[in-house]
């Protein structure tokens, strides 16, 4: 029995190589791996033995070769093959043990050049494995170090693998090669400029119990590289398994917790926030959150983007909430909320990169693809439209808002003061009817002058400005870019209200 052995990932290959050789296999490696197996005292069969050529191009030419070919796709229940090998003088391998060029690693590399990627597209390697997987019946193709005791456990109880084995390697086989070819498609295709083809490569992380409804089946699939702000890769550290909705208002959280550097705070259900916060710390942060809407919080999430304390874990305690979230825990904090069993906490990684994220939204049929709404404005006092100038504690109040309410599903009001939200209105199906809700929540709450609202999209008529001047609202943020933006300008001058224009709208829908 003879098993090719050609390996970028070296992962337990020694053992491995180590253990078929003691079981009477012979070894034919290449380039580094065959000095890793010689270093180990493992004698292998260079493949220049095998193919009677010498690798040539810099290695770019060295298993592309009818003896190394020929040895894996011949079928051994066809009599005419094994005739044809045995005219050619070629023998039989009957494992492949191959993993590719780290194609993927390279072009993460800060600074990489063109001409170092190209390098690193494996050619010989993808075919060896795709022969290997073709011929799976005859042949166990071995990619993922992880099959590795399986197959020496197999090998030793029936003398090979078992075809259920070589099938499922074989899937495996083809995987690996579609994934590398994906990548390097995608890769080359930005190089090229070609938009027209989407590749996305995604495992499943777990399957969920049910989606979005307990009729409905679902799974959650996570991207293949580590990303910041990502529930895929957030560490649970307790509490029951995650469902769908709890993944959807999670990232929902994230998103807003992305927007902000100083200490910060933010209560989410059915993904809008429903308390939102900054403090001078991360503790004045939640508190003021929570404060925000005491009612709304219940059964939903907390997001910090500091270090969760015992102080804050205190103060969650007697709260029923779904998930909370933060960057990490302190062992006290730890030590409160695991009284809380059922509690999902979830440690994930906050730090901040400039690299665009990709936003996918699946539709009947196809599927939407956009950059994150990662952008944030700096307001300025220029931006006023009114006669009435903001005062500094306005346009931090604004800032605040205006950083919240690009979170809120569309229609989107924020009302706020003194960096906490003390009203949301989301979702409804006109603009004015959304400034109902977020004024009057910040009405009962006890809030009835120096009001700050921020809107996501623009005020088409002055009705809006009319409703927020009833209720004390001194200061409006929103978009502009209306066809009647004079209208509002001047009932808020009419008012006394000053009034910012963005530029820029955060619907989301």
């Amino acid at each position: 029995m003879r098993a090719l052995v050609s390996v970028s990932d070296k992962t337990g290959l020694v053992p491995f190589v180590k253990a078929l050789q003691e079981m009477g296999w012979e070894i034919i490696s290449t380039g580094g791996t065959s000095r890793l197996l010689q270093e180990n005292n493992i004698k292998t069969i260079g493949i220049s033995e095998v193919t009677g050529f010498p690798e040539i191009l810099d290695g770019r030419v060295k298993t592309l070769h009818p003896n190394v070919h020929g040895g894996i796709l011949a079928r051994r229940d066809l009599p005419e093959h094994l005739q044809t090998l045995k005219e050619h003088a070629i023998e039989q391998i009957d494992m492949v043990c191959v993993n590719l060029y780290p194609f993927r690693q390279t072009i993460a590399k800060e600074g990489v050049t063109f001409e170092e990627a190209i390098e690193n597209i494996d050619i010989g390697g993808p075919s060896m494995v795709r022969s290997a997987a073709k011929n799976w019946r005859d042949v166990t193709i071995v990619c993922d170090p992880a099959d590795y005791e399986t197959v020496i456990a197999e090998i030793r109880e029936h003398g090979n693998t078992t075809q259920e084995t070589r099938l499922k390697l074989s899937a495996k086989a083809y995987t690996h090669t579609a994934e590398y070819d994906s990548c390097i498609a995608t890769y080359m295709r930005k190089q090229a400029g070609l938009p027209e083809k989407l590749f996305l490569e995604y495992d499943l992380k777990q399957s969920l119990r049910y989606g979005e409804n307990p009729h409905q089946s679902a799974n959650f699939y996570a991207a293949s590289e580590p990303v910041p702000f990502s529930l895929a890769f957030g560490k649970q550290l307790q509490g029951k398994e995650l469902s769908y909705n709890n993944i959807q208002d999670a990232n929902a959280a994230l998103n807003v917790v992305r927007d902000f550097d100083e200490p910060f705070c933010v209560a989410l259900k059915h993904m809008n926030p429903c308390g939102a916060a900054v403090g001078k710390t991360i503790e004045e942060a939640w508190q003021a959150a929570y404060e925000a809407d005491k009612v709304s919080i219940y059964g939903g999430i907390v997001a910090v983007n500091r270090p969760l304390t015992k102080e804050i874990a205190l103060g969650m305690k007697p709260i029923f909430l779904e998930i909370v979230i933060a960057p990490s825990f302190t062992p006290e904090a730890m030590e409160i909320l695991s009284t809380k069993k059922n509690l999902r906490v979830m440690e994930v990684d906050m730090h901040k990169v400039d690299k665009p994220v990709m936003q996918y939204v699946g539709v009947n049929g196809g599927l939407l693809a956009q950059h994150l709404d990662t952008q944030m404005e700096t307001l300025t006092a220029d931006m006023c439209v009114t006669k009435v100038k903001p005062t500094e504690a306005q346009m931090k109040d604004m800032a605040f808002g205006w950083r919240i309410v690009k979170h809120v599903k569309s229609n989107a009001i924020a009302v706020v003061r003194d960096n906490h939200t003390i009203g949301i209105g989301a979702g409804q199906t006109n603009r004015v009817g959304s400034a109902e809700i977020a004024l009057n929540e910040a009405k009962a709450a006890g809030f009835t002058e120096n009001i700050i609202l921020a809107s996501d999209g623009f005020l088409p008529f002055d009705d809006t400005v009319v409703l927020a001047s009833k209720y004390g609202v001194t200061a409006i943020v929103q978009p502009g870019g209306s066809i009647r933006d004079e209208d509002a300008i001047k009932k808020a001058d009419e008012l006394g209200i000053t009034m910012l224009f963005t530029g820029v709208r955060h619907f989301k829908h």
